[in-house]
């Protein structure tokens, strides 16, 4: 593991957020696919991996 965030890619930022999602934690997993969005230079991939990990608090669905 890197100590410095600096030397981490889009693909370490990936590994992450699928961590997150599979231990249920879907924000911290919007926010580690952000930033490997950020740091992917092919606008359509970015756009896939921003599909693949929608902001929650804009997903969840409201219930009485």
């Amino acid at each position: 593991m890197t100590r410095d965030p600096a030397d981490l890619t889009a693909a370490d930022y990936l590994d992450g957020a699928r961590e997150m999602t599979a231990a249920d934690r879907p924000f911290l997993a919007h926010l580690l696919a952000e930033e490997a969005a950020r740091r992917t230079a092919d606008p359509a991939t970015a756009a896939g991996i921003r599909a693949a990990f929608p902001d929650p608090a804009t997903t969840r669905e409201e219930t009485d």
